[in-house]
C-alpha cells in the first residue's frame, strides 16, 4: 500500500485588529496552550508559539491535506472566541484580516524557532512593522504597503 510523504514547515504571523496591544502578557501562556491544542486538533504540529501584545508568530509542521486558509481562518475564529469567553479584554478581542505565512526546509527548524521564542528581546530592536516588512522582503514577496496589517500611523 501506497503513502504520502510530505516534510512541510510554515510560519504564520497575524496581527491583533487595529494592531492594539490586547493580548494580555498573563494570559499569553494560556492561550498558546490553545492555540496548540487546536493545532493538533487538525493533525499537525506546533514547533514554535510565542505572541506579543499585538500579533502572534505559530511555526507548524504541516499536513498537505489541509488548506492553509481554512487552517489560519479556524484557528483565528476559534481563538477569538477563546479570547473574548475569558474576558481577558473590555470590548470584543478580533484578530485582524490576513496573515503572512512563511515555508522553511527542514535545515531552518531551529534557527525559526529560535527566532520565534525570541520574541520578546527582537522587538526590543525592532517593531512589527519593521519584523513584517523584513519577512515579506527575505522572502521576497510582492506587497503593495497600503494592503498590509492596519499598522496605524506609524
Amino acid at each position: 500500500m501506497a503513502n504520502t510523504f510530505s516534510q512541510i514547515y510554515l510560519q504564520f504571523v497575524f496581527a491583533v485588529k487595529g494592531r492594539q496591544n490586547l493580548i494580555p502578557k498573563e494570559h499569553k501562556e494560556e492561550l498558546h496552550r490553545y492555540i496548540t491544542a487546536l493545532v493538533q486538533h487538525r493533525h499537525t504540529k506546533v514547533l514554535a508559539i510565542n505572541s506579543m501584545p499585538d500579533h502572534i508568530h505559530l511555526f507548524v509542521g504541516f499536513k498537505p491535506t489541509i488548506l492553509i486558509a481554512d487552517f489560519v481562518k479556524e484557528i483565528k475564529v476559534e481563538s477569538n472566541e477563546f479570547i473574548n469567553s475569558k474576558n481577558w479584554i473590555k470590548g470584543k478581542f478580533s484578530w485582524q484580516e490576513g496573515y503572512g505565512v512563511f515555508s522553511y526546509s527542514q535545515s531552518h527548524i531551529d534557527s525559526v524557532v529560535k527566532y520565534i521564542l525570541n520574541q520578546e528581546k527582537h522587538h526590543q530592536k525592532k517593531t512589527f512593522k519593521q519584523e513584517y516588512i523584513e519577512l515579506l522582503k527575505k522572502f521576497d514577496i510582492s506587497f503593495e504597503e497600503w494592503f498590509l496589517f492596519d499598522f496605524g500611523a506609524g
